[in-house]
């Protein structure tokens, strides 16, 4: 935990803050914070800035807050992605978050199993929980908002074409002829498909919709390398 993140309600009126749980027991355990000692806070989906504890003990913590500074901006980039398998499901997610990607459409495909959908990482608390895991890793704290499509040929046709518009709509395709631009233009959109990718149909109305594809290689990639390997090329042409 490189940033210790709050929600607003935590702050009294004098922002000051009383901490309690894992995140008491991250300061006590890892940080091994002392009464005077500083520790970087983020109001969730707001500024950065420093806590002095006033009193820490195995129960509770007393923290004063100065919140000076705005968060990392955000990456300019949208990612379409199949939804994968739940157990690479969490670590996808807190990468997304640690990337600064802010819009994420999770998709259906033939490939994509119908227990996927089951999953309870879809629900809005473990969604959150797995955002802030990545959030607090790279010091930011704007929430990124995600969209569960379980229809694949509405989201193709409704509303991808409008995601697509005004960007550099991106499909990740091993087969593409043209390579992954090294520095994407921005702003730019992703999409990434299942395991095994996405099958001619679906490609077909994935490009209809506006987006280009472009291979990462000649490699068959597991789709959390793939997604990483492209949010590599975003996050270096964005620091260029």
């Amino acid at each position: 935990m490189n940033l210790l993140i709050v929600g607003p309600d935590e702050l009294d009126a004098k922002n000051q803050l009383q901490l309690s749980g894992r995140r008491l027991g991250h300061l006590n355990d890892i940080l091994k914070l002392q009464s005077g000692d500083s520790v970087r806070v983020g109001v969730l989906n707001g500024n950065i800035g420093e806590g002095t504890v006033i009193e820490i003990n195995d129960t509770a913590a007393l923290i004063d807050v100065s919140l000076d500074r705005a968060p990392p901006p955000p990456l300019a980039l949208t990612v379409v992605m199949a939804l994968p398998r739940p157990k690479m499901l969490r670590r996808i997610l807190r990468g997304i978050a640690e990337t600064g990607v802010k819009h994420l459409h999770l998709i259906n495909s033939f490939r994509v199993e119908k227990s996927y959908w089951q999953s309870p990482l879809l629900q809005d608390h473990a969604l959150q929980e797995a955002f802030v895991s990545g959030l607090e890793q790279s010091m930011d704290t704007r929430l990124p908002t995600v969209a569960l499509h379980k229809r694949f040929r509405p989201f193709a046709e409704d509303t991808l074409p409008e995601l697509c518009k005004g960007r550099d709509a991106l499909l990740a395709d091993l087969g593409a002829s043209d390579s992954y631009p090294e520095s994407p233009a921005t702003p730019s959109l992703l999409v990434i498909g299942p395991e095994g990718g996405f099958i001619p149909f679906e490609r077909s109305l994935i490009e209809q919709a506006g987006a280009r594809s472009v291979s990462l290689g000649p490699r068959m990639l597991r789709v959390e390398t793939a997604l990483h390997c492209a949010l590599g090329r975003h996050l270096t042409g964005e620091h260029a």
